[in-house]
């Protein structure tokens, strides 16, 4: 089958186009091709055909897999039971056909396929294991999943007011600074997360439970569009896959997992986001949470993460930061020896300047001490004074 399909001018040109520099020299037409059928015919994080790719490599996995399913071949393995399992599940979906519509409805939305060991393949999957895709399609930016640091941001989908402000004023100030805001596209939290990185002009990254081809939820047509212009929308499935409810939980732990840590803003008791955050705990991934009012249903996932899963209090872009680099962040220098430092870099934004007196009413410190304050941090490097007030430094911009 897979000789077949590359005896195809068609396939071997929408192959072309969809691999890039980036791409592997080193792979063989046949491992490639291998893995994008895999990726058709199993669903996201079929462990068992993981492993078989694992242990064999996705073209002679695949060779074997056909036969077996062609010639009724029985494994004498110890796993063989999870093996034809696995034959039952795959050979419904066998077909040259749909690996080929694959190729070329990618090919023709300009999307990108990658796989492990291309030189922009996102390392940190690899720590699923024998559930790391097998490749992912990618509109946009595919530098975008390489960002030096990256946050899961996620929540509600039905979000409150103050949960929509906390998501974007923490997503934005992380953008601000360099970090990639990752997340999954959906209404709520992961739009308010999504927007607010891109308005401060910084990297973002969305993971659909469907094809990359599919606007869902339909409302972020236009928000996912902007996404594939300024960072990346990625999914490990096929263009044309629909978004089920598996698949979300599924897609969950590419958040999880891409993220050097992930942040729960608001989530109901049994929202979805604590799937993400149990793949995150999983994965020995830092996991932060933001309190709401006590009385609040939206906020009831969070405490109980809070409560139950040793998750991180988290309230600003700071403390987040702080779950993956609590030694090494610059903006940190001196915070232990001036806890005012703390409080008045903690109130200050790196998209909005403000004057001394607005930043004393923020922060609570005396006027006196917030110019005092701002002189050495200006020459620590941590601030900078612009025509429209004081402003935290992003990390580009501080002085070495």
């Amino acid at each position: 089958m897979i000789d077949d399909l590359l005896r195809d001018e068609s396939i071997r040109e929408s192959l072309a186009l969809l691999r890039g520099p980036s791409a592997n020299a080193e792979r063989t037409s046949q491992e490639v091709l291998a893995r994008v059928a895999w990726s058709v015919v199993t669903e996201p994080g079929d462990g068992v055909a993981g492993a078989l790719v694992a242990e064999m490599g996705a073209a002679d996995a695949w060779q074997t897999m056909v036969r077996g399913v062609m010639d009724g071949l029985l494994s004498p393995r110890p796993d063989g039971r999870a093996l034809r399992e696995g034959l039952a599940r795959w050979r419904p979906r066998l077909s040259a056909g749909a690996v080929a519509s694959a190729l070329r409805d990618a090919a023709h939305l300009g999307a990108r396929l990658l796989l492990p060991g291309d030189d922009a393949w996102p390392t940190p999957l690899d720590d699923l294991e024998v559930h790391t895709p097998f490749a992912l399609w990618v509109r946009g930016d595919v530098a975008a999943l390489r960002t030096a640091e990256r946050v899961g941001i996620v929540g509600a989908r039905a979000a409150t007011a103050y949960g929509e402000q906390v998501a974007g004023e923490i997503a934005g100030d992380l953008a601000a600074t360099g970090v990639a805001v990752v997340s999954g596209g959906a209404y709520g939290i992961d739009g308010a997360a999504h927007r607010a990185a891109l308005g401060v002009g910084g990297t973002t990254v969305a993971f659909l439970a469907g094809g990359v081809d599919r606007a869902y939820p339909q409302g972020h047509r236009d928000l996912l569009q902007r996404i594939a212009s300024a960072g990346a929308v990625v999914s490990e499935v096929p263009c044309g896959t629909a978004p089920t409810k598996w698949r979300f939980l599924s897609r969950n732990r590419l958040i999880a997992a891409l993220g050097d840590a992930t942040v729960v803003v608001e989530a109901g008791w049994r929202s979805g986001s604590l799937n993400t955050a149990g793949h995150a705990a999983a994965l020995g991934r830092p996991l932060g949470a933001v309190p709401g009012p006590v009385t609040s249903p939206a906020s009831a996932g969070c405490h109980r993460l809070l409560r139950e899963y040793d998750a991180r209090c988290v309230t600003t872009a700071g403390e987040v930061r702080e779950l993956w680099r609590p030694s090494t962040d610059a903006t940190s220098v001196g915070f232990r020896d001036s806890p005012e430092q703390t409080r008045l870099l903690d109130a200050m934004s790196a998209r909005t300047g403000w004057d001394a007196d607005e930043l004393a009413r923020r922060s609570g410190i005396a006027p006196a001490s917030v110019r005092a304050l701002l002189g050495a941090l200006e020459l620590e490097g941590s601030v900078q004074r612009t025509e429209h007030g004081w402003k935290r430094r992003t990390t580009g911009e501080r002085r070495e």
